[in-house]
């Protein structure tokens, strides 16, 4: 489903590696709309609507999860973005509204794209079939070593590990440098942040370039 105006709102995605703490900045960064009476909602991927969350179920936490195929686990993916753009995103633009989404089309190329080693003109043609016209204003990669997700994913003591969370050192290394070339090929909408500095440096880095880049 095409906009069929010009959105007067904007779609800022964050993107990063398991434990990277995308959760925690997009709830600052909301507040920092909030406290300037903006319109705000956040949303993640893959979920953000009932069939989504659905669907992610089947990803995240099926019990047969482990024999998923690549191209499987990208269509399902794929799905729930088609719905949560079509039943959240673009009507929330339409309306002025700030979308701040955990994940977006971004992550399916480097997730499945090149961390599973899916050749990249499907997952593109996929992606850009999944997302119409809808592209983010601003994609912020929060960016940790390889090291420093698995270690705080372990720290999440109380938790099942689901099945992205339970792949090796080498696989969320290729998610890392993966997000690294797309940002740096695409300088206009990527900024990286380090996520290594506490979260009140992130928080004040992330507030600053939204300011800067987001009209």
């Amino acid at each position: 489903m095409p906009l069929k105006q010009k959105p007067t709102g904007k779609l800022i995605s964050f993107e990063g590696s398991e434990g990277s703490g995308k959760s925690t900045q997009i709830a600052r960064l909301a507040a920092h709309f909030q406290k300037l009476q903006r319109d705000v909602i956040s949303t993640r991927e893959p979920g953000g609507t009932e069939i989504g969350e659905q669907v992610r179920g089947i990803i995240v936490h099926n019990s047969r999860g482990d024999e998923m195929c690549a191209e499987t686990e990208l269509l399902l993916f794929a799905a729930a973005r088609a719905q949560l753009v079509r039943e959240v995103i673009a009507p929330a633009l339409s309306r002025g509204t700030i979308v701040l989404s955990d994940r977006f089309l971004d992550s399916s190329t480097v997730y499945q794209g090149i961390g599973r080693n899916l050749a990249a003109d499907p997952v593109n043609q996929i992606n850009r079939f999944a997302v119409g016209n809808v592209m983010p204003d601003l994609t912020i990669v929060i960016d940790v070593p390889e090291e420093v997700s698995l270690a705080r994913l372990k720290q999440r003591a109380s938790d099942v590990p689901d099945r992205m969370e339970r792949e090796n050192i080498g696989f969320y290394r290729k998610v890392r440098e993966g997000y690294l070339v797309l940002a740096k090929g695409m300088p206009e909408r990527f900024v990286v942040i380090d996520g290594t500095k506490s979260e009140d440096v992130i928080e004040k880095k992330i507030w600053a370039e939204v300011q800067a880049r987001v009209k």
